[in-house]
């Protein structure tokens, strides 16, 4: 299967849909670690990123998620928005020059997401951030190229492996932002970074299922 621009509109639609209908629950999971804004962040950063291609007529794919990324970065241009920007952004770079890809290749796309994230954020897996949730999903991805797995059920299992590694963030104690000030304390938490990371993952299984 071939994708092109207009076929990956849904999936950008899917994550604004989800972090939009998530964002309560994103900011009373952010008030126990941080200042409560990423449900704001992340249904209106991701509202913007796809009001930026919904009626986009770009046919390259790498300038179609960098002007995602971009418009998110001017609409939400806080921590985490930035970080999420960057993610799409470096997709963008991953992309460039390319008018299609194939199922496989969805891989690389969220590697791309995973690399652009650390890279501005600087966070290591096991720190507990965003990286620890997408990390596991990147992972599962790979393996399942490997083998061929089909690209339905390879979708279902990032999600499983994303779930996974939300659930693990409770066992880590937080290095970053306010959430590290709370030391042991925030060893129990689910971090909220990294649930973002699962709703990625839904709104892509979602995406495969709609595709079949």
């Amino acid at each position: 299967m071939q994708f092109t621009t207009s076929d990956l509109k849904p999936l950008l639609a899917n994550w604004a849909e989800i972090m939009t209908g998530q964002k309560d629950k994103l900011i009373d999971m952010d008030s126990i670690v941080g200042d409560g804004d990423l449900g704001l962040t992340m249904s209106d950063g991701f509202t913007a990123a796809y009001d930026e291609i919904k009626n986009s007529s770009e046919t390259d794919i790498g300038k179609f998620f960098y002007a995602a990324g971009k418009r998110m970065s001017t609409a939400v241009p806080s921590t985490m928005g930035t970080l999420m920007a960057s993610g799409l952004m470096q997709i963008g770079k991953a992309f460039k020059g390319q008018d299609s890809m194939k199922e496989t290749d969805f891989a690389t796309l969220f590697a791309a997401y995973f690399d652009g994230v650390q890279a501005r954020g600087k966070a290591q897996v096991g720190e507990k951030t965003f990286l620890d949730g997408l990390y596991p999903a990147v992972e599962q991805l790979k393996a399942d190229v490997a083998k061929n797995n089909n690209w339905t059920d390879s979708a279902k299992e990032a999600l499983k492996a994303a779930q996974a590694g939300v659930e693990h963030t409770t066992t880590l104690i937080a290095v970053h932002g306010r959430a590290a000030t709370r030391g042991e304390n925030s060893r129990s938490l689910i971090d909220p970074g990294a649930y973002v990371a699962q709703l990625l993952l839904e709104g892509y299984a979602k995406f495969a299922e709609a595709c079949k």
